[in-house]
């Protein structure tokens, strides 16, 4: 049987648990207010009847101050009413949008890195953030304004019919015209449209993210933000959709709102018509007055009501994409973990393809990786070094195939031990706002300065701390201090020198470092090879000159290992590479 799904409402208030009661008393007050927002405009149009039934002896008035207290104390009554519920609306809401976000955060940390980069730190920014504050926006504000417009009109049919049905007919017709007016923009077709939109967003955030990682090559070449087209063009669409969107709704809006605002012309227009009949007499007049007065309410109501689909859909989107992260697999934990017995690695004809790839990025790779010592993967572009290292940090999990550390399949180890064996050094490594000491204690929060300031050492990062008069506590990030590309990997190198992992992945750590900074990575590096295996991404060859076995990885498979100088010698594909990169080591600018 196909399990029923829940409302809007119903998932919203699993997240708010025990204050679940709060929005409930906020529909019910929300109801109350709507109800008493009518009494005011009934004691206005007794004072108006009573004006025109003394005059013009308004001395015999007796009830018009009396009706005039009334009108302002349920105006008040309203004010105190209303704003209770938006303060019960307001709590539950901010709760609901603090444990979304919570489980999404909760959720996020437990999933496959490789999984993380699929989504786009972009497009988890935007639901994390913009989709748990419309499940906010929708119940601090909308939900209760919704109710308040439903109960609103309710009780204004029955006081419409109850002075002049007549009347209360011709004033519904507006109404009704304003809704058939709206309808095929506000229909069916505003689910995908709000899908559309929502999507057209997410995909504009995550290429702006992505635009702004950039700009240092922008800045470099002398580029426009046309040089990143996927970024432009995500713009383009965004706005071409809001433009064209706009465009449909204007002749709907336009006829809706004319309508709905027409009431008193329709009014007007039928007492004109009647009058030939001789039913203009005194109590019509009157009753006339009260419809005048009182229909303006209908425009601001059916205002609420034409943007409660809106809201509706709105926030179902919002948990449509909440959904979509908290329903991605998490790392599977091993039900009977096991500990490795060592830290060789081996990878047995391993294979595996990326979610939207048309063929296997790794395709029956087989190697294996002695404890301890320097080892290397180097190759052209794009054949797979990466992946290989992702696979071992088990950012995914292989298609087929086992990944071992000490004989162990790493599927079969606890994530926390497979976290506490393997680091791995990005070659972009971030830092975050905070001080030195924190970036670095991101690897064990418990270490003390002295362990921080050893690894730092370590890490060849001493004269980095020397520099500043802060020294380990020196700010960095927003408003703080900025590190260059070199100092900020042995920042990272010095993470790993903390968590003293026993297998480091290095992921081209050297791309970004000018001459001297390479000499003081190189340096860490090889302190960080004592009594640790270190496997390295390469693309500068001088840097795996030394290491103690080089893995060449084309098209997806191992095609040649060894020693620098056998594999030099061999005259392969790293013999090639070698040749190639000695060439443009010796190559000058002519004169």
């Amino acid at each position: 049987m196909k399990k029923k799904k829940q409302s809007n409402l119903s998932v919203l208030m699993g997240y708010a648990k025990g204050h679940r009661f709060f929005t409930y008393a906020a529909l019910v007050l929300s109801a109350v207010s709507g109800v008493i927002s009518l009494f005011p405009f009934i004691f206005i149009w007794r004072i108006i009847k009573e004006a025109m039934e003394v005059a013009p002896n308004f001395g015999n008035a007796t009830d018009m101050v009396k009706n005039g207290w009334l009108a302002v104390a349920f105006s008040l009554a309203y004010i105190v009413v209303y704003f209770g519920a938006l303060i019960c609306s307001h709590v539950a809401a901010f709760r609901v949008q603090r444990n979304i976000q919570g489980k999404v955060l909760d959720h996020i940390s437990t999933l496959p890195i490789g999984e993380i980069g699929e989504f786009g730190s972009g497009r988890l920014r935007s639901i994390v953030l913009e989709s748990s504050a419309a499940t906010e926006t929708y119940l601090a504000h909308q939900l209760p304004d919704m109710v308040q417009a439903i109960m609103t009109p309710l009780a204004m049919v029955v006081m419409l019919f109850v002075f002049d049905w007549r009347l209360g007919l011709v004033s519904l017709l507006p109404v009704a015209l304003g809704i058939a007016a709206i309808f095929p923009m506000a229909g069916p077709r505003m689910k995908d449209d709000v899908k559309n939109y929502q999507d057209a967003i997410g995909e504009m955030n995550n290429e702006a993210v992505e635009y702004v990682r950039g700009i240092p090559v922008v800045k470099t070449f002398n580029q426009s933000v046309f040089s990143f087209k996927r970024f432009s063009a995500a713009i383009a669409k965004y706005g071409k959709y809001c433009v064209d969107y706009t465009r449909v709704c204007r002749k709907y809006m336009i006829m809706s709102i004319t309508a709905i605002n027409s009431v008193v012309c329709f009014l007007a227009a039928f007492a004109l018509i009647i009058d030939g009949v001789g039913l203009t007499d005194g109590p019509f007049i009157i009753n006339l007055l009260f419809y005048i007065v009182f229909t303006p309410i209908i425009s601001t109501s059916f205002t609420k009501i034409i943007f409660m689909s809106e809201n509706g859909i709105l926030v179902n989107d919002a948990l449509r994409r909440i959904d979509g992260v908290l329903s991605a697999e998490p790392l599977k934990e091993a039900k009977n973990p096991q500990k490795p017995d060592g830290y060789a690695v081996e990878f047995k004809d391993v294979s595996f393809r990326y979610k939207d790839g048309t063929t296997d990025a790794i395709d029956g790779v087989s190697f294996a990786v002695p404890e301890n010592g320097l080892f290397a993967l180097v190759g052209p572009s794009g054949g797979g070094k990466s992946t290989i290292a992702s696979l071992l940090a088990r950012f995914y999990d292989v298609k087929s195939g086992s990944v071992r550390i000490g004989g162990t399949d790493i599927r079969d180890m606890s994530v926390k031990e497979l976290r506490d064996t393997v680091s791995y050094v990005f070659q972009d490594s971030r830092i975050f706002r905070g001080t030195i000491a924190d970036n670095v204690r991101l690897a064990d929060p418990k270490a003390s300065d002295g362990e921080v300031t050893e690894a730092l050492k370590k890490a060849q990062c001493s004269e980095i701390i020397d520099k500043f008069d802060d020294g380990i506590n020196t700010v960095l990030g927003t408003k703080g201090t900025y590190l260059s590309g070199g100092e900020i990997q042995r920042i990272a190198i010095a993470r790993c020198f903390l968590k003293d992992s026993k297998i480091v992945i290095l992921d081209e750590a050297t791309a970004y470092a000018d001459p001297e900074n390479e000499k003081l990575v190189q340096a860490a590096f090889a302190e960080l090879a004592k009594g640790r295996t270190v496997i390295m991404i390469a693309h500068r060859l001088s840097t795996v000159r030394n290491a103690d076995r080089i893995l060449v990885v084309k098209e997806g498979r191992v095609v040649e290992e060894g020693s620098h100088e056998t594999l030099a010698k061999k005259g392969g594909v790293y013999g090639k590479m070698w040749e190639n990169y000695q060439k443009s080591v010796a190559w000058k600018v002519g004169r």
